[in-house]
C-alpha cells in the first residue's frame, strides 16, 4: 500500500470490475477476521465475489482508489419494501484498508452510493447492519447521518455445511 500520510486527494470511487475480485476477496477475508474472528475459505469468498460482479441483480461493489490502488470497498444489495413501494439499498462488505482509515475513504464511498440512491428515484433509503460491539463503525455511521432504525436483525443458523468444491451451491448432488 502507498504511504497513507501522502493522502491529499479525494479517493476516486468507481464500480468494481472482475479485475478487482481478488482484492475484494482479500478485503472480505480481513473484514470477517476483524469483525467476527472468522477465517473464511478464500476460494468460496472469491466465488461469491465473482458471482456478484457477474450479476448486478445480486448487488454491486464500489471501490475507492488512491493513486490507482484499491484502498476501500462497499457492496450494496436490494430489499423491496411493499410498504413504501420502493427499494432499500443495504450496505454490506464495508472495508477500508487499515492504513487508510480515518482519512475519508468510507465517507467518499458512502456519499457516492447515497448520491446514486437519491438520483435513482426508486430507492427509499439506505440501510446496513453491523456487529453490536463495533463502536468505531457505529460512530462513523452516526457522523454520516445514519441512525438506528428500530429493528434488530435475527436469522437462522447457516444451513449449509462448510463449503468445499464438492458441495458448492447450485451443483446437483449425486
Amino acid at each position: 500500500m502507498s504511504d497513507p500520510r501522502s493522502l491529499v486527494e479525494t479517493p476516486h470511487i468507481r464500480p468494481a470490475t472482475p479485475a478487482d475480485a481478488e482484492v475484494i476477496r482479500d478485503f472480505n477475508l480481513g473484514l470477517a477476521r476483524e469483525t467476527e474472528s472468522l477465517e473464511l475459505d478464500p476460494e468460496i469468498v472469491l466465488r461469491g465475489v465473482t458471482a456478484l460482479l457477474k450479476d448486478s441483480s445480486k448487488g454491486r461493489y464500489f471501490v475507492a482508489e488512491i493513486d490507482g490502488q484499491v484502498v476501500g470497498q462497499l457492496m450494496h444489495t436490494f430489499e423491496w419494501s411493499d410498504w413504501r413501494d420502493g427499494m432499500f439499498w443495504w450496505l454490506q462488505s464495508v472495508f477500508v484498508h487499515p492504513d487508510f482509515r480515518s482519512r475519508g475513504v468510507f465517507t467518499a464511498l458512502y456519499r457516492h452510493l447515497e448520491s446514486l440512491a437519491r438520483e435513482d428515484g426508486g430507492v427509499c433509503g439506505l440501510r446496513l447492519y453491523m456487529e453490536h460491539a463495533n463502536h468505531k463503525a457505529r460512530s462513523a455511521y452516526l457522523r454520516l447521518g445514519l441512525s438506528p432504525a428500530g429493528y434488530e436483525v435475527v436469522g437462522s443458523p447457516d444451513w449449509r455445511p462448510r463449503q468445499t468444491p464438492a458441495n458448492t451451491p447450485g451443483v446437483p448432488k449425486k
